[in-house]
């Protein structure tokens, strides 16, 4: 069959075979390798994209499902190598980040997430991420990552001491990259 998905600001095109999940369309029929395949079972989140705007887990939405609608991978945030999305130079930033297999997946939910509520609290980061699984980080770097790439200080909002060499905005937040907004998804 043959599907018409925008991915990353391109129409693509492509003939697929009706089973084949939107993880591999990105991987394999576009060479995107940033949506990682952890568990093909939506346990882990290491394939979570934005379709339509809205965090999802590519492993379980068929390709024909995603078929004239727009996908958003962690390639697409930026338009280079470095040029970082404000989310990911917060997990930069904030040490969220160790084997990094999780971590597209993470930044994808994160932007997800301060689309939708753009100063979370820390327990409505630990909820929105909830279903996104890091094995090595133990989640706090990661939610102060989240919580930076708000705009908010993150010591103050989880009651934590200030992380040595950590440069922050005089609102708080992480420095954004340039041409790049702290307030979610661009």
């Amino acid at each position: 069959m043959k599907v018409a998905i925008t991915v990353n600001g391109q129409e693509t095109t492509a003939d697929v075979e009706p089973r084949l999940l939107l993880v591999h369309y990105l991987r394999d029929v576009l060479g995107l390798k940033a949506t990682n395949i952890g568990c093909d079972t939506t346990s882990c989140g290491a394939c979570t994209v934005l379709l339509d705007g809205e965090s999802v887990k590519s492993c379980t939405v068929l390709a024909a499902q995603a078929d004239g609608s727009s996908v958003t991978t962690l390639e697409g945030l930026s338009s280079g190598p470095d040029d970082l999305h404000p989310v990911a130079a917060a997990f930069r930033a904030e040490h969220g980040l160790q084997c990094g297999f999780c971590t597209p997946g993470m930044v994808m939910a994160a932007v997800g997430l301060l689309s939708e509520n753009p100063k979370p609290t820390e327990r409505e980061v630990r909820d929105g991420l909830e279903g996104n699984l890091c094995r090595c980080t133990g989640y706090h770097n990661i939610v102060r990552a989240v919580i930076a790439a708000s705009g908010q200080d993150p010591d103050e909002v989880t009651g934590t001491s200030p992380r040595p060499g950590v440069e922050r905005s005089p609102a708080g937040g992480v420095a954004a990259a340039p041409g790049f907004s702290t307030g979610g998804a661009e």
